[in-house]
């Protein structure tokens, strides 16, 4: 099984177009660089035209080309869930993971040493999954990313919503960086959209707080809201806590990239990964959040805890 090769940081920031650090800086024996923060966001003014503007090195991401990209890696992912201890095999994982996606085959592992079934099912969507994406003059230099919201069964065969954030260096295919299910009663919002259907920027100067303050609740490092931002009182973490806290739960070290967009009534929606420090990883927890204009309340839309 790999180890801590695995856990290599992919450091990508995606200035004006939301706001993705990458992999948090993981301790070390020496200091470790400040985070690159990419500069607050503008919004774009709608285009008036739908045509794309394709970047000077490689072809517009589109949201068709999106959609038959996620097609294809569902038809890869659900293939490579046949093969015999798939999560063994660095190249399957790496064909279809990134960032915080990527440790679910260190815990896959770990859940055949304690003679557990592998918690990954297939993916068979119902549907049409819904794409969302910034225009391509938006993306980054350093590759695209794009939103995907599908419904399918859960681990536990539940029908359910899902939302998952995919990404791509140049000259790769795209690669999960993390997903969740939505909360039962939740549901996730509608992003404000261009003229062309591309969603708006999120607000990069709330997203790293936003992070910042889950990460010192599961970690009950600091007073809350010391961020500046607060969990909402009915958010499925402060249920979650209780419990997962008395059992083998370890601290963690950061999260992943920040994916999201600028919600249609004026909000900010995150998506991310909270992974543990790399000697110890036996949990990633994803969380789908909501701001809601104006407001210093995270709601939890979504979450899904991996161990």
């Amino acid at each position: 099984m790999r180890g801590v090769l695995l856990i290599a940081a992919l450091i990508v920031s995606l200035s004006g177009c939301g706001m993705v650090p990458g992999l948090p800086a993981w301790p070390a024996a020496a200091p470790a660089p400040a985070p690159v923060t990419p500069p607050p966001a503008t919004t774009p003014a709608p285009s008036t035209s739908a045509s794309p503007t394709p970047s000077a090195t490689r072809a517009a991401l589109t949201i068709p080309l999106a959609r038959q990209a996620m097609r294809e890696w569902l038809v890869t992912y659900n293939a490579t869930l046949k093969k015999r201890k798939w999560w063994t095999q660095d190249a399957r994982l790496d064909a279809l993971f990134i960032e915080g996606a990527l440790h679910e085959g260190v815990l896959e592992g770990n859940h055949e040493t304690f003679g557990w079934k592998p918690g990954h099912k297939p993916i068979n969507p119902t549907g049409t999954p819904a794409v969302y994406l910034p225009r391509p003059e938006r993306q980054p230099s350093i590759g695209d990313w794009f939103i995907a919201k599908a419904t399918y069964k859960d681990t536990k065969g539940y029908a359910r919503p899902h939302v998952l954030a995919f990404f791509r260096s140049p000259g790769q295919t795209f690669k999960l960086a993390v997903a969740t299910p939505i909360h039962w009663g939740r549901q996730l919002p509608e992003p404000r959209l261009d003229a062309g259907g591309y969603i708006t920027d999120m607000d990069n100067a709330m997203a790293r707080p936003v992070a910042e303050e889950y990460q010192n609740f599961w970690n009950n490092e600091k007073k809350e809201g010391a961020s500046g931002y607060r969990l909402a009182k009915d958010s499925y973490s402060r249920k979650a806590f209780p419990a997962v806290n008395k059992g083998m739960y370890v601290t963690f070290a950061g999260h992943g990239s920040i994916f999201g967009f600028r919600t249609a009534d004026g909000g900010s929606f995150f998506l991310f990964a909270m992974i543990n420090d790399p000697k110890s990883v036996n949990q990633v927890l994803s969380e789908a959040l909501l701001v809601p204009k104006g407001s210093k309340t995270i709601q939890e839309l979504g979450a899904n805890w991996f161990s």
